[in-house]
Formats: structure tokens, sequence, C-alpha cells
């Protein structure tokens, strides 16, 4: 299938089988995919979880009002954005930047006063917003590349963000859940993955400037 029969084919999968796993394999590969996502600055402030354990993710169930998906699918991913965002992150990223290209770490100076000035504009709580808007790029890339290697996934934001953060104990580890997705394979009895896929009409939608 081409890339746009592929998006038409995925859905938001409200119930999965549980008794069908990705194999080890296909989520290395899906976790590399969403591993490139840009990022601004590409700092990548955020973490994610992989979560398969039954018992938290019971608990996980719970602080998303009961959704099934978040027991049934094949592994829960947790994007959680960094609450600590400051110069000590930005200096880890550039000391990487420069190991990774193996480049003078003084000619990326510049850089690095750029993005520190940036985030210090932000309050504390605006940090978290900018970074809880780059997970999202992230879970845009995941939806994709798991249409693309034929793995159902559902985007969530129906959960008590507190009691995720609680359960997973997130702000010991300097991090809050900004979204959640379900990854695994649709039921044959989910009746939504029969429904005609709805969107705007192109008129609707693109304005040509």
């Amino acid at each position: 299938m081409s890339l746009i029969e592929k998006l038409n084919w995925r859905y938001a999968t409200k119930k999965f089988d549980h008794t069908k796993k990705l194999s080890p394999a296909q989520l290395d590969e899906l976790l590399r995919a969403v591993h490139l996502s840009p990022s601004s600055s590409g700092l990548q402030s955020y973490k994610m979880l992989i979560v398969t354990d039954p018992a938290i993710r019971q608990k996980l169930r719970e602080a998303a009002y009961g959704q099934p998906q978040l027991t049934d699918a094949s592994q829960i991913i947790i994007f959680a954005s960094e609450t600590n965002l400051d110069a000590a992150y930005v200096k880890k990223y550039i000391d990487h930047i420069a190991k990774t290209r193996q480049i003078d770490r003084e000619s990326l100076e510049g850089f690095e006063q750029a993005i520190n000035g940036n985030i210090n504009k932000l309050t504390a709580e605006q940090k978290i917003t900018w970074s809880h808007k780059q997970t999202y790029i992230a879970l845009g890339v995941l939806l994709t590349a798991a249409a693309d290697m034929g793995i159902d996934s559902c985007p969530m934001e129906g959960f008590n963000a507190d009691k995720v953060d609680e359960v997973l104990g997130l702000n010991e580890k300097g991090l809050t859940t900004s979204v959640i997705a379900a990854i695994g394979f649709r039921s044959v009895d989910d009746e939504f993955s029969k429904f005609i896929k709805v969107r705007k009409p192109n008129e609707d939608m693109f304005i040509h400037i």
C-alpha cells in the first residue's frame, strides 16, 4: 500500500486483541523511527516510557477512566516531558553533539547560548508547555510509522496526568506525563475499524496563498 492508503487504514483503535503482541524486532524498529522525530533545536526534551508490566498497566487504566486500551494493547508508550529544562540539560545536549559529530566543543558555544537564551525567556510552566508540544511531534511520527508497519495505535489524552505521574514515579525522575499511545493489533470485532474515515473537505482545510 502507498503511505496515503496506510494512513487511511489506520484509526484510533478502541479495542485491541490482547493475545497479539509486537515482536521485539517490530517494537525496536518502531522506537527507532520515533527516536528520529524532529524537535525544536534537536533538544528532545522528553522521554518515552514503554510499559508492559500488567500490574502497572492496570493502575494506568484506572488513571485513564477505565479505558481498555491501557491493558489490552501490546505496549503502552508514555511520552513524558522534562520538568527541569535548564543550562545543565542544554550543556549535556551540546556535549553530545560535539562527541557525535567529532567537532570542537567551542564551535557550538553560539548555538548553546542561543538555546539558553530562548529557554531563559520562559517561565517554568511555559517550559513544560513547550516540551509537551515537542512530544506531539514525536507522537505524530509514531502513529505514521506504526501505520506504515501495519501496527495499530491509539493516541490518548483522556487520563489524569497527576495519577499517571504518581503510578510511574515521574516526579522523582524530573518528568511529567504529556500524552499516551497504545500500540498493538486491532480486535476483529472493533466496530470502529469498519467506519469510513471522516475529514474536512479539502476546500475547508487547505488555503493556498
